[in-house]
Formats: C-alpha cells, sequence, structure tokens
C-alpha cells in the first residue's frame, strides 16, 4: 500500500502544482500579446468549468472501468495539456483549448485517486490517507507559484515543458507500480447502488456537497480578493503576498498531514463544526490588518480553518456514499469547481460595494454553513439503509 498511497500523493501533488504553475506566468503571456486582461480570468475559469461539468462522469467511470486505467488516461490528457500551453503559448484560441484539456484531465485525476484511496482503506484509516492526499494538494498550491515565477525567468515556456515532461514521466511509474484495487464498494454486485451523481442528491449526503460548495466558494473568494483588499490596507507588494501564502500553504499542509489524521471515525461532524469557527475568526481578523504581520496571522488562522474542514469533508462523504467513491468524488469535485468559478466573482464584486465588510459577510456565510452540518445530523436519509433494505 506505501508505494500506491506515495504515487497517489505525487499525482495529487502535481495535479494542483500544475494549476498554480499559471498563476504568475499567465499575466505575463496576456500582456505580451498586447491581449485584453480579460483573458487572465477567462483562462482561468475555463479550467474550472471543464473540471466542473466532466469530473461527476469520470466518477461514475471510475467506479465501473477501474482507477488505474483512469489515472493513467489523465496523465496523459494532463500531460498533453502543458505542452500544447507552451507549444501554442502565442495562440490565445488554442491556450484556450489546453486549458479546457487541462481541466478535463485534472477532474478524471482527482476523481480516480480518491477513489483508489477509499478502495485501499478501510472507515478507520481513510481520515489519515485522505489528510495525506490534502498535504499534498497543499504543496502543489505552495510550490506551483514559486516553481512557476522561477523557471519562467527561462522563458514563458519552460515551466510548462517541465511540467508535461515530469507528468509524462509520473505516467510511466504509475503503469509500472500501481496495481488495481480491491473495489470495496462493489464487492458485492447484488448490492443496490445509486445511479450516478444526481441520485446521490436523495439522501443526507446532499448537505455534504453543498458544504463544499460553501467552503470552496470562501476560499476562492479570499483568495481573489486578499491582495486587492491589502493594497488598500498596508500596501503589500507581491513579493510579500508570496511570502504570505507559502507560510498559509505550509499551514494547510500541516493541518492536513498531522492533525487531520488523528481525527477519529464518528467525529467527523464535530471537527467540521470547529474548523468553520476557526474560518470564520480568521476572516474577521482580515479586515483589521496593520502590518504584514497581523494580515499573516489572520490568513493563516483561515487557512487552518479551511484545510481542516476541507479534507474531512472529504473524507465524511466517501463514508456516506455507500460504495460510489468514485462518484461521490467526483460529484464533490464539480461542487469545489463551482465554488472557484462563483467565488471570485462574487467576492470581488462584493469587495468594490462593501470594502473590508465583505469579510464580514464572508464569515456570516462560515457561521451559517455549520447549518448544513446539523441537517446532515439529523436527516434519516441513510443510503446505506436503503442498501441494506435492497438486500434482504
Amino acid at each position: 500500500m506505501k508505494k500506491s498511497i506515495l504515487l497517489l500523493m505525487s499525482v495529487q501533488f502535481f495535479v494542483y502544482l500544475g494549476f498554480g504553475i499559471i498563476i504568475p506566468i499567465l499575466p505575463e503571456v496576456i500582456v505580451q500579446q498586447n491581449l485584453s486582461d480579460i483573458h487572465v480570468g477567462g483562462l482561468i475559469t475555463v479550467y474550472a468549468l471543464a473540471s466542473f461539468f466532466t469530473a461527476p462522469l469520470w466518477g461514475s467511470l471510475s467506479d465501473h472501468t477501474g482507477r488505474k486505467k483512469l489515472i493513467l488516461t489523465g496523465l496523459i490528457g494532463f500531460s498533453l495539456s502543458f505542452f500544447l500551453f507552451a507549444l501554442f503559448i502565442n495562440h490565445i484560441t488554442l491556450l484556450y483549448i489546453s486549458r479546457i484539456i487541462g481541466g478535463v484531465f485534472s477532474g478524471a485525476l482527482y476523481t480516480a485517486v480518491t477513489g483508489f484511496v477509499a478502495d485501499l482503506t478501510d472507515e478507520e484509516n481513510r481520515n489519515k490517507y485522505m489528510g495525506l492526499m490534502g498535504m499534498s494538494i497543499g504543496l502543489g498550491f505552495i510550490f506551483g507559484p514559486a516553481i512557476g515565477g522561477i523557471l519562467g525567468n527561462f522563458g514563458l515556456q519552460v515551466p510548462y515543458i517541465a511540467s508535461g515532461l515530469l507528468t509524462a514521466l509520473l505516467l510511466i511509474y504509475a503503469s509500472i507500480i500501481l496495481k488495481e484495487p480491491e473495489r470495496r464498494g462493489n464487492a458485492n454486485k447484488r448490492t443496490w447502488l445509486p445511479k450516478g451523481g444526481i441520485t446521490l442528491w436523495r439522501y443526507r449526503v446532499r448537505y455534504l456537497f453543498l458544504l463544499s460548495f460553501t467552503i470552496t466558494l470562501i476560499l476562492a473568494g479570499i483568495e481573489a480578493t486578499f491582495q486587492l483588499f491589502q493594497i488598500d490596507q498596508i500596501a503589500i507588494t507581491p513579493l510579500q503576498l508570496g511570502y504570505l501564502f507559502m507560510a498559509s500553504g505550509l499551514v494547510d499542509a500541516a493541518i492536513q498531514g498531522g492533525v487531520v489524521r488523528r481525527v477519529k471515525n464518528g467525529t467527523e461532524t464535530k471537527w467540521i463544526i470547529g474548523a468553520q469557527i476557526i474560518t470564520a475568526i480568521g476572516v474577521v481578523l482580515i479586515p483589521f490588518s496593520t502590518n504584514l504581520l497581523w494580515a499573516g496571522v489572520a490568513l493563516s488562522i483561515f487557512t487552518a480553518g479551511n484545510a481542516l474542514a476541507r479534507t474531512v469533508l472529504v473524507s465524511l462523504t466517501t463514508k456516506e456514499s455507500g460504495g460510489k467513491y468514485g462518484t461521490a468524488a467526483g460529484m464533490t469535485y464539480s461542487m469545489d469547481n463551482m465554488g472557484r468559478i462563483i467565488g471570485p466573482l462574487l467576492f470581488t464584486w462584493l469587495l468594490t460595494q462593501t470594502a473590508g465588510s465583505l469579510y464580514f459577510v464572508s464569515a456570516t456565510i462560515a457561521i451559517l454553513s455549520i447549518g448544513l452540518v446539523f441537517l446532515f445530523r439529523f436527516s434519516n436519509r441513510y443510503i446505506k439503509n436503503e442498501q441494506a433494505l435492497a438486500t434482504k
């Protein structure tokens, strides 16, 4: 199992490194071609949109055809997207196509990897390994922008060529090391199973999907507005911002690699409630930033709560999926991407209308989202109950 888990961690790391690596490079690409700034947002949005619409399909497919096959397919497509971006960096239409391809296949990788981990683990140790997956995602977000900025000094295409080559090498390694896991969710073929992601919305797991959207909505909104707000507040520079996000990224990795693995089975909802309270505290502190240290503390507190909530929620969702790990992961990934589509646009608009009051609104959303946890707790629509009735 250890080799497989390490490899799956590598896959998650490179998927999110690939997402982050574009951040410091994309504006330069657009400026050098004298294109409208709107293309910066456009190229980021189409990536999330492609993932949003295709992740449930990939998740369902992984439940039927196997995890390894889908991971290899995802790595091929993801690598191709990097090479296309590098090759056609001066052709805006083809850049959009490369980003769409990247978004489509990142959805395949995320859902297949999450389903793979769920198949390798049981409910007692799943939190631990989901935490390791989350830590890999956090590290990808940390090093992506940093690597993109460093390699970009040698040419705007270099970061994408490097990412494409590394992903291709990972493909070769995965094809040799990975073995298709025993299908825990589909072991009993007579067991009733929901048909597709839409069916899952009939059960209490739907509250977890909505919570996933809310958590990511807040995260994406903070990411989009934090720099704009702090420029006015403390005249923050891009270099200082990089230091703050690196520090908060390390907090993210520490939470997911250390704290989450200690979450005991059955206590997930308590941890999520606590995490959302911590998130709200961090957000409320942001408007009172008077110096770089205060801004960093506020951002790190927010990150700690958000990271804890995100990863515990993923683990709990797989436990509530009735064995359809890939389908549930795909639906969660789509809800995350919806948050990443709506969050930046909504929060940036709110910033122009309310300035620092935006963060009080954000904290309110975080607290209100705890209501979804209680709706989940009090609901009696268990998938497992209906599975048991269907097999009697």
